[in-house]
């Protein structure tokens, strides 16, 4: 018997399969392709039925009332806001903590700015100590550089005051009011410096080397014009 190819069609769950077997007709005897053709018709048939069914099957969505888009488009609205309102409680949330954090951080700088500035401070009260600190001329010696003045100058500054009171604090002229180191005239001008000008040498100093700046520039000129006139 000769082998042909025939086609059987079934539907399940409304859904046509086309299934090729190849083998004996069942549909027709041996020799006949007018069987043949009739089951392919058959089987076009029950595809386009299974379509026509399943589209019965699916109704078509009915349009929304003037109501159901009211509250559809309610719904979506609701929707949108709910998603703005998550969204800006996250980054408020975020913006408190960052504030926070920058606040932290601000403290922390101002903690480390105060220490360093205390300790500057310090520093400075100490070294400004220590250069009150020793005899009158290393006093002096130390308070140079506070008027630009180089260790230079010290040697004229010496040679001056050695001639005027030789560091001597208690220093007091016969011949007139003049007092201390510096021999200041009167010597209650040094008083401005403070109230222990009489027996401190720092106050004294510290008003001398104020004059001679104002008055000459400079211990040398100071010298030099004492050297030429006998007196500065």
């Amino acid at each position: 018997m000769k082998a042909k190819r025939s086609v059987a069609a079934l539907s399940v769950t409304g859904i046509a399969v086309v299934s090729v077997v190849a083998g004996i007709d069942l549909f027709s005897s041996p020799g006949s392709s007018v069987a043949s053709d009739q089951v392919s018709g058959r089987a076009e048939m029950a595809v386009l039925n299974s379509e026509k069914a399943r589209a019965a099957k699916t109704p078509s969505p009915k349009p929304l009332t003037v109501e159901q888009q009211a509250q559809e488009v309610i719904r979506l609205r609701n929707q949108i806001e709910a998603v703005e309102a998550a969204r800006k409680t996250m980054q408020d949330q975020a913006a408190v903590k960052r504030a926070a954090k920058n606040a932290a951080l601000r403290r922390y700088k101002a903690l480390q700015k105060a220490d360093e500035n205390s300790r500057e401070e310090r520093a400075s009260r100490d070294a400004e100590r220590k250069k009150l600190e020793g005899t009158p001329k290393e006093v002096a010696m130390n308070l140079l550089p506070d008027h630009g003045w180089g260790e230079s100058q010290f040697s004229c500054l010496d040679k001056l005051w050695t001639k005027e009171s030789r560091w001597r604090v208690n220093a007091d002229n016969p011949t007139s009011s003049a007092y201390g180191i510096p021999q200041a005239l009167p010597g209650v001008r040094m008083a401005a410096y403070g109230s222990d000008w009489r027996t401190n040498p720092v106050t004294q100093i510290k008003w001398g080397l104020d004059y001679i700046e104002d008055a000459y520039g400079s211990p040398c000129d100071a010298w030099a014009h004492s050297q030429a006139k006998g007196w500065y």
